[in-house]
């Protein structure tokens, strides 16, 4: 009865610290300046905690950065440049079946938090 009840304990254990299934393609109105939004895609591959894609809106095909998951929360960055200038935006999200809860937000701190949603292509 012990030995039934502790591998119990330990399938408990290692199913919350299972990595989110989000490899595949996502989609959502991304926010950007001034409230306007930018249909985007984002194509995850997830390897154990290792996040890796791309990301493709009006800014063209750009790779993540620096991608990791743990449990049900992704995060990753991209480098986009504006003019000659580099700007880097951080990404945290939360998965929930075939939607992620995510916010952006420019490396430093600077310039407002933007939530969006994407969802599961095909969902």
């Amino acid at each position: 009865m012990k030995n039934a009840f502790a591998s119990l304990l330990v399938l408990f254990f290692a199913s919350l610290g299972a990595a989110a299934d989000v490899s595949g393609k996502w989609s959502g109105d991304v926010p950007g300046r001034g409230g306007d939004t930018t249909p985007t895609t984002f194509m995850f591959k997830a390897d154990g905690d290792k996040l890796t894609g791309t990301m493709t809106g009006s800014q063209g095909e750009v790779p993540l950065e620096d991608g990791k998951v743990s449990g049900d929360q992704i995060a990753f960055s991209t480098t986009l440049n504006f003019g000659g200038n580099s700007i880097k935006i951080l990404y945290k999200g939360t998965v929930s079946g075939d939607q992620i809860k995510m916010t952006r937000q420019r490396e430093g701190g600077s310039g407002q938090i933007r939530e969006f949603t994407l969802k599961r292509a095909g969902s």
